[in-house]
């Protein structure tokens, strides 16, 4: 399994949110691209970046941050947050991005996801943020009717390289992930699922590599920032 450390973009900076909520903000690093190369001097194969601001917006924010976090490092980097066309993620993939990630779109306009999984092959993650098993989009402000479920399964013919499965509710919280319905969509889509939302230990990261579903990885943030988990021995543990 690969641990994606998560580096979240707000005004330019490193932060984290509590359920996703923009007014619940600890900065962690006034320097995002500091704080890449430290996660990359630690070991990480992938870094995993998101443009708050740009999920609220529908447009990319924080680009020149995510720009100088792809120009100093040399591991490939995901990127989700404001990617709702194919001009936004032509240019991103052009930047040297290694996979968009596309979320409310998935909903809103699937047929994005398919054409450009098809123009940009194992470039392209759908990223399926749920509250209650039901996803919600722009920036986790609106809910929807959709099941995440049956939206992940929509997808199984697209050739998307991932799908990026946040429980919102755990977000943040340090509560731990909901490793049973992150296994249980795991187990009911062939395309690679990521674990995200609530990785707070070790403990969480043994749980979900013993949850029998066959996950592709875990994405974990406050935790690394609060040395709740060593990335080191994450890194071994994931590995071993």
């Amino acid at each position: 399994m690969i641990l994606y450390p998560a580096i979240d973009l707000k005004d330019g900076r490193a932060v984290r949110l509590v359920h996703g909520e923009m007014e619940r903000e600890t900065v962690f690093n006034e320097n995002p691209a500091a704080q890449a190369l430290e996660f990359v001097a630690a070991g990480c194969e992938w870094l995993h970046l998101v443009d708050l601001n740009g999920a609220f917006a529908g447009v990319p924010v924080n680009a020149a941050p995510v720009e100088e976090i792809l120009a100093q490092t040399n591991v490939p980097a995901q990127l989700g947050g404001g990617i709702r066309d194919m001009a936004t993620i032509e240019r991103w993939i052009s930047r040297g991005l290694a996979r968009v990630i596309l979320g409310t779109v998935a909903v809103e306009n699937p047929q994005l996801v398919r054409d450009a999984a098809r123009e940009f092959p194992g470039k392209v993650a759908v990223g399926i943020d749920a509250r209650n098993g039901m996803v919600a989009t722009k920036g986790w402000a609106e809910e929807t009717s959709v099941n995440a479920t049956d939206l992940a399964r929509s997808f199984e013919d697209a050739g998307v390289a991932a799908i990026i499965y946040t429980d919102i509710h755990r977000d943040g919280a340090m509560k731990g992930p909901n490793i049973e319905e992150t296994a249980a969509l795991a187990r009911a889509v062939s395309i690679p699922v990521i674990a995200s939302g609530g990785v707070s230990s070790l403990a969480d990261l043994e749980a979900l590599k013993a949850c029998g579903a066959p996950l592709n990885g875990a994405i974990s943030g406050r935790a690394l920032y609060d040395g709740a988990i060593d990335l080191a021995d994450a890194l071994t543990l994931m590995k071993g």
